[in-house]
Order: structure tokens, then C-alpha cells, then sequence
């Protein structure tokens, strides 16, 4: 049984709205409640606290602040577990310190089990039932379906999100190829058959009106707090427009993506791509930043970190392989396809010649580089290159945890006896 992941969208009335955005206020005052009694702790008492001490300090917490009583202790045990989450990341120092949040950027909270929930729905559309709230109308389709495990409820410019867990057993077809690519700015997926997959217009367009947009909200008076100005009517108004339209560009290169990379892996049962820094690759220039801003926006905008993500899990669900060749050690860019001798280029080289005598083969350079991802995925074995992803995280999930206190509890009552 795998997990996916499944987004709703909800329509909840006018009263539902507001209680989901006080709910929401809660949830954002616990966090920071957490990470400001985390911080005080260890700097006026040298005391760490963990994550089951704030766990077993609810009870007493919601005798005092009886507001809390409705929103389901598993959904605050699990706002508890985001702050752990989070200082876990900085202790391994994948992340900064854990800042408070503003209640506005709070995004929602998360039912860990179906105690407080229910998706009355078979994958389309259907409702939601909350405890202590009701029912709330959703819209949606899941490609697989299967025993819902988790919901979060997120808001999103205003509108409201479900987002279900469920264990399901997805299946997809692909076909018999095997096929290399190559990621660029321009053309964003070349293939090694010499298929270029351009990048759509409606990116350029959506990011045009994306600075238009954030020009009028310059032209307004924007809130400063060391000036005790607020932000005026107008900017609001502008600020939203502005998210809105960052929104749908974001939405419909999600689509593209989607179906871009599933109907490679309809007819393709080998993949071969590369490995790509892209948090480095996006790095901000010491020099000509212009430029370099210019090229990691182009980088940024077409999901260079996205893509293999997605021929990852569909490659998994149809059967096949996903493979990453070391961009590094390989070098396809350089690296001829026939005779395998590197060529050195640079980025206004976009025709490959290479340079042994005995070869002298011309090929465009991005095609070029797909077929050496290709050949080389090809000369591996794939049982050692390909490496599955495991469903444990590095932080601990809930499910771990609650297995980890059965355990010590095990423990505890055999040493009783």
C-alpha cells in the first residue's frame, strides 16, 4: 500500500468560514505558545524542552483556555509537532531558528487519525465532516482512492482546502521505451528521440501580469511598523490581486508539469535524467546579478526540482525506473554521445562537435546530452542505481512517535512486574 496524497476543494458557508478562521488564530497561537516556552526554557533554565512534555501539558493547557476544547486534541498534538518538526530541522541544520508566525501566514493544522474528521466521498467531489463544525461541501477528483489516513486543512488566498492522505494501491500504464532528457531554460525537456518540449507561453504571460500587478501595489502606501503606518485600503486590495494571480501561474505549470511528465512515462518504462543542484544553480551572483537573477528566474519558473520528483512517483506506480545520472562525474553536456570524449562548451555553444578527429560528430547539444543520460543508464545496473524512497522521516512522524510510547510503555509495565 502506497500514500497519496489528495486536495479538495471546500465551500464552507459563512459561519463555517468563520469559525475555520478562529480555529486557525488557535492553532497559530498554540505554535507560537510552543516555540516561545521551547526558547525561554532553555535560556533562563538550560532545559530542553521535548515534544511529549508539551504533549502532556494539554490537558491542564485547555482547563485554562477552555477555547481549545473543540478543536480535537490529536489536531493539537499535531500543531505540537510541527514546532518539534521544526527545531529538529535546525538542530540538524536543515532550516533557521523557528520564528513566531502572524495569523494571517498561518496556513491551517492537520488531523493526525479520523478521530475528529471524515471524507464522506469515494475520491469525486463529496463532504467533509468536521467535530464540532459540521458538514462542509467539497469539489475534487482523485486519480486513486483508497482508506483516507490523515486531513489537513489549509486556506489558501481566501479560499478554504482539504487536503487527504489516503492508502491506496495506484496503478498506471506505461510502455515498453526507454528514453533520455535533458532539462534546459528554453526548450524544457529535450528528448534523446529529439522531441523538444517547449516552455508554454502561458508562463511568460502569467509573470508579465504577475509585474504589472506588483507595480500598482508600489504606487500604494504599504505598512512599515517602526513608522506605525498601516497598510491602506488600496494595498490590501493590490496585495491580493498580486497573490492571486501568483496563484494561477503556480496552478497552471503544476497542470503543465503533470501532464508533461505523465505522458512520458505512458510510453516510456525508462527514464534517464540527471542530477541537478538546483539549490545551488539558483544561488544568488557575486557578479553581473542582473543577469544571473534573470537566469535563476527562468530556472525557478519551469520546475527544474519538480520534474524529477514526478517521474519519480509515476515511474514507481507504472512499473518502471526513474534513473539520475551524476551530472558532475558524467558530464553530458561535454561528453559525445558515439565516441564518449568530452568537448568543453559554453552556454552560446548550442551545437555539439566533437572534437576527436576520428569521430567528428554534430549534434544539437541538448539532444546530445539526453542520449549520453541514456547510454549510461543503459551501461548501469538498475538494481544498485535505483534507490527507493523509504516512508520514514528523518524528524519522526506521528505514527512513530505513538509506536515509540507504546513501546516505553511496554517497557515500563515488564519492569513493573
Amino acid at each position: 500500500m502506497l500514500t497519496r496524497r489528495v486536495t479538495f476543494r471546500l465551500y464552507p458557508t459563512r459561519s463555517q468560514q468563520d469559525i475555520l478562521h478562529y480555529w486557525c488564530k488557535l492553532h497559530c497561537s498554540l505554535y507560537n505558545a510552543a516555540v516561545y516556552n521551547r526558547k525561554t526554557q532553555y535560556q533562563k533554565f538550560g532545559h530542553s524542552v521535548s515534544y511529549f512534555e508539551q504533549q502532556n501539558c494539554l490537558p491542564a493547557f485547555k482547563e485554562v483556555w477552555t477555547e481549545y476544547k473543540p478543536l480535537g486534541s490529536h489536531a493539537l498534538q499535531a500543531t505540537l509537532k510541527r514546532v518539534d518538526f521544526a527545531f529538529t530541522r535546525f538542530f540538524k541544520g536543515l532550516g533557521g531558528y523557528p520564528k513566531f508566525k502572524a495569523s494571517r501566514h498561518y496556513s491551517g493544522w492537520t488531523y493526525p487519525d479520523k478521530q475528529s474528521w471524515k471524507a464522506h466521498t469515494t475520491g469525486v467531489n463529496g463532504s467533509l465532516e468536521l467535530a464540532n463544525l459540521g458538514s462542509i461541501a467539497m469539489r475534487g477528483k482523485a486519480r486513486t482512492w483508497g482508506t483516507p489516513t490523515t486531513c489537513t486543512v489549509l486556506c489558501r488566498n481566501g479560499k478554504w482546502y482539504a487536503s487527504i492522505t489516503v492508502q491506496c494501491e495506484p496503478t498506471r500504464e506505461t510502455g515498453s521505451g526507454a528514453v533520455g532528457i535533458d532539462l534546459g531554460c528554453k526548450d524544457v525537456i529535450t528528448l534523446s528521440t529529439g522531441e523538444k518540449i517547449a516552455k508554454p507561453d502561458f508562463i511568460k504571460e502569467g509573470q508579465q501580469k504577475v509585474k504589472a500587478a506588483s507595480q500598482r501595489l508600489r504606487r500604494k502606501r504599504a505598512p512599515n511598523r517602526n513608522k506605525k503606518i498601516k497598510a491602506s485600503r488600496r494595498w490590501r486590495k493590490a496585495r491580493q490581486q498580486v497573490s492571486k494571480l501568483q496563484r494561477k501561474v503556480a496552478c497552471q505549470r503544476e497542470n503543465w508539469l503533470h501532464q508533461t511528465t505523465s505522458s512520458i512515462v505512458s510510453s516510456n518504462s525508462l527514464v534517464a535524467g540527471e542530477q541537478l543542484n538546483v539549490k545551488g544553480m539558483t544561488r544568488k551572483g557575486k557578479k553581473r546579478k542582473k543577469q544571473k537573477a534573470g537566469l535563476n528566474r527562468s530556472i525557478l519558473e519551469v520546475g527544474f526540482g519538480t520534474i524529477g520528483d514526478l517521474l519519480t512517483y509515476k515511474q514507481s506506480e507504472a512499473g518502471g525506473f526513474y534513473v539520475e545520472s551524476p551530472t558532475k562525474i558524467l558530464k553530458p553536456t561535454q561528453r559525445c554521445a558515439k565516441c564518449w570524449e568530452l568537448t568543453p562548451k559554453t552556454l552560446t555553444d548550442r551545437v555539439h562537435v566533437c572534437s576527436n578527429p576520428a569521430c567528428q560528430h554534430t549534434e544539437d547539444r541538448d539532444i546530445n546530452a539526453a542520449q549520453v543520460n541514456l547510454i549510461w543508464t543503459r551501461g548501469k545496473e538498475l538494481a544498485s542505481s535505483v534507490v527507493e524512497s523509504s516512508s520514514s522521516t528523518s524528524c519522526g512522524s506521528m505514527k512513530q512517535l505513538g509506536a515509540l510510547r507504546r513501546q516505553k510503555l511496554a517497557v515500563q509495565r515488564s519492569n513493573g512486574e
